[in-house]
């Protein structure tokens, strides 16, 4: 009962995990600017994955898609990437762990969940590596430029979705590894069980087969011999 309610918070922490990190991926605030003048011309500009954009201070947004994938710098390509497999990953994992519960029906044997419920950990946490990698490289760059001195075009900030990514990614990891240590457990029970089983078993072996060790005893007697003198 305590290995399926343990898998129960896992599962609920991974999925929460998955959905933080699924709604990162559209974001629009990766990385924020604001030029403050006057009141009026006020004007924030921020950029995700995807896009470029900026906001007066009237609420209008001007928005410009990047023009090509080849273009693009490197580490944005490294970030779509990473971002779109921890999306993969987490929508795998969440489908084999719903398979490998205790609480499901579905699935087969016990060995055959467990192995699927373990099978699923490790998805979630490539999950929260490749989220943690790519909000973290994308965190690098926006930083490096912001303190480098020689740095003359516009310096921009932490988005919010930076801080999304890494919460998802800190859940998914932490599921997956609750996922594996409730498998293990589930392990060594079972070796203890099968140990004391054998044990048993030789206890029960040696009680019968002693009397048949005697008889062999008795076998194994050379037969007496009686002298000529000897009376009947």
């Amino acid at each position: 009962m305590g290995n399926m309610a343990t898998e129960i918070v896992a599962f609920l922490l991974t999925v929460s995990g998955w959905i933080l990190v699924s709604s990162t991926l559209p974001t629009d605030y990766w990385k924020v600017s604001s030029v403050d003048g006057t009141v009026i011309t006020t004007a924030t500009f921020w950029s995700n994955l995807w896009k470029t954009c900026v906001t007066d201070s009237t609420g209008v947004s001007n928005c410009k898609d990047f023009p090509s994938m080849l273009a693009l710098d490197a580490y944005i390509q490294v970030c779509r990437g990473l971002m779109i497999a921890a999306v993969c990953l987490g929508f795998f994992g969440a489908v084999l762990a719903l398979v490998g519960m205790k609480c499901t029906k579905i699935g087969g044997s016990e060995t055959t969940k467990a192995r699927l419920t373990v099978l699923s950990g490790f998805h979630f946490i490539l999950c929260g590596f490749c989220c943690l990698t790519a909000c973290s490289i994308y965190a690098h760059r926006i930083t490096t430029d912001f303190f480098d001195p020689l740095f003359v075009a516009q310096k921009f900030e932490l988005g919010a979705a930076l801080f999304i990514g890494w919460a998802g990614s800190v859940l998914c990891i932490l599921g997956g590894l609750i996922f594996c240590l409730s498998l293990s457990e589930g392990f060594s029970i079972r070796a203890a069980y099968s140990y004391s089983g054998a044990t048993s078993f030789v206890t029960t072996r040696n009680k019968h087969g002693k009397p048949t060790n005697n008889l062999h005893k008795e076998a194994r007697e050379p037969p007496r011999q009686f002298g000529r003198n000897a009376y009947v």
